[in-house]
């Protein structure tokens, strides 16, 4: 894990991972996916990470957090700052049927934000960074189905934390802590032994209709001639370099400063059972 070489090439709050590590990293991020798209039922989607104005719009994201987004002076694109963008997206200008829901997708991406709003915050280690990786779980129901896929979609972030043995907890959130498009939202936070304390892991929301009445997004009852507008819902399946830290504070070894490789993700690690430090 070296921070120095990152911040050589592109300054401060990024990291070079290499060897064992790295693959520890890519191993937590496949054994995400095939969780959620094996056990969970999320469709697997590789989406653009490049979007338009109307992309970010369509999920809250501008025009009031545009500081928080970095943009290509190329062609005018911004980098998503999560895969609930272009996830929550497919169904915008859309009217699906209602035979068709709950739609559930799931990515693996990277993830930009310029943490505009963050100064002083976490400026030191991997926690909060310009560039993460992280996988999505995005949900699109019926309105009288969206409080029970809320519960179901947080029960799959914090079935993965439970197969990696990780200690968390889930918190639900005041609305005065609640994000700009969000009715509802659970935090589950992961314990760190080397900061003595939870942080922040998954954020699992029920937008409602916020998002789908900025991007059209509808669907028609069967039978029905109108339509309604349709409920999205987006969590992380989770974090992947905060579940890194969550595994390297976790499984520490003090005796030789190794790392223990969690059961569920030695089949990804060709076996390895141990990292060992150099």
């Amino acid at each position: 894990m070296d921070f120095e070489t990152a911040a050589k090439m592109s300054g401060s709050r990024f990291t070079l991972l290499s060897g064992p590590l790295a693959r520890l990293e890519r191993a937590i991020a496949q054994f995400f996916l095939d969780t959620h798209t094996e056990e969970h039922g999320y469709t697997e989607v590789s989406p653009p990470l490049l979007v338009r104005d109307n992309a970010l719009y369509g999920t809250g994201q501008l025009p009031k957090f545009a500081e928080d987004q970095f943009r290509s002076e190329a062609t005018g694109h911004w980098l998503i700052p999560t895969a609930e963008v272009p996830l929550t997206n497919i169904v915008a200008e859309m009217i699906v049927e209602e035979e068709t829901l709950p739609r559930r997708y799931t990515a693996f991406t990277p993830c930009f934000r310029s943490e505009a709003g963050s100064a002083g915050k976490d400026t030191r280690g991997m926690l909060r960074q310009h560039q993460f990786y992280k996988v999505e779980m995005v949900s699109v129901t019926a309105p009288e189905d969206s409080e029970a896929e809320h519960e179901r979609m947080t029960g799959c972030a914090e079935t993965v934390l439970k197969k990696l043995e990780i200690p968390f907890r889930t918190i639900v959130l005041c609305s005065g802590d609640t994000g700009f498009g969000a009715r509802k939202t659970y935090d589950i936070e992961a314990w760190l032994p080397g900061q003595g304390t939870y942080r922040e892991i998954s954020s699992c929301s029920n937008c409602g209709a916020f998002q789908a009445r900025r991007m059209n997004a509808r669907f028609k009852r069967k039978g029905e001639k109108k339509t309604e507008f349709l409920h999205t819902l987006n969590g992380s399946g989770v974090a992947v370099g905060r579940a890194l830290i969550a595994v390297m504070e976790n499984y520490y070894d003090p005796s030789d400063g190794g790392i223990f490789v969690p059961e569920v993700l030695k089949p990804y690690m060709g076996g390895l059972g141990k990292i060992v430090s150099s």
